[in-house]
């Protein structure tokens, strides 16, 4: 078998293992993965295979099997070896993809990160960007705890459906939405119930307004609406304060005030 032939069979493993990644935005015209896949031009005909292409193929098997470490040590290479070369962009991106295979969640968000500002109008941005998400969504923590990561996540996926409507990922964004709402509907009911058992009713009834009004498409909504119910007369009166310390001081108390230190 001639060596082209080889390495033509290289190229065509590689397309199928990085498939998914740009699933979302397949199409006809030029690629990142068809100037990564195609021939080198200047390639002879019975020309040696390139060194990135083997150590590409090298770590494309490792990243396969599930061996994410010896994968990350291939790739590392490529990217620091050949940073200007079309294999260094695949490189870059599975750097990310292993860490995130290896549950390091907050390493492979910078990682994510750094390549969208590298590689903006690259084709497997939305993937990126589902990435990022994805860790944020794998960091999200029980309701009693911080939900800083499951704001961030919410962010992200709503940017990923803002920027990228018909992407393949958009089915399961907007579950991990719902999810993520739901998470964070739950977060305040449970600090408005503390505040209720530790007789703090005003902040309680804050927590419950919140709910009603930010996440009334989740099942706590209607705990939430049956506590203001029974707590109607204390929460108007708590309005009735807030409007009374945001109303500006008038003319006339704004004299009786100055008057009191100045009567002559």
């Amino acid at each position: 078998m001639s060596m082209k032939k080889i390495s033509i069979i290289f190229c065509l493993q590689l397309v199928f293992v990085i498939a998914f990644s740009t699933a979302c935005l397949a199409k006809k015209g030029d690629s990142w993965l068809k100037h990564i896949f195609s021939p080198s031009e200047d390639v002879e005909e019975e020309g040696p295979i390139a060194p990135q292409a083997q150590l590409t193929a090298k770590a494309m098997h490792y990243f396969d099997i599930g061996r994410y470490q010896l994968a990350e040590e291939e790739f590392k290479k490529i990217r620091d070896r050949y940073p200007f070369s079309p294999y260094a962009t695949v490189a870059e991106l599975r750097l990310a993809d292993c860490k995130f295979y290896q549950s390091l969640y907050e390493e492979a968000i910078p990682l994510y990160e750094e390549f969208e500002d590298l590689h903006p109008t690259n084709e497997a941005i939305p993937y990126v960007i589902f990435q990022i998400g994805s860790c944020y969504y794998n960091l999200m923590d029980t309701p009693d705890r911080d939900q800083t990561s499951t704001h961030k996540m919410i962010d992200t996926y709503y940017r990923l459906i803002k920027r990228y409507p018909d992407c393949a990922f958009r089915l399961e964004a907007e579950k991990r939405i719902t999810e993520g709402r739901e998470l964070l509907a739950e977060h305040e009911w449970v600090v408005a119930h503390w505040y209720l058992r530790t007789d703090h009713v005003p902040q309680a009834l804050k927590r419950l307004e919140n709910i009603v009004t930010i996440y009334p498409d989740t099942p706590i909504y209607h705990k939430a609406a049956k506590i203001l119910a029974e707590h109607r007369d204390e929460l108007a009166k708590l309005d009735q304060m807030e409007q009374e310390s945001s109303e500006p001081v008038t003319l006339k108390e704004e004299k009786h005030w100055w008057n009191k230190i100045w009567p002559f």
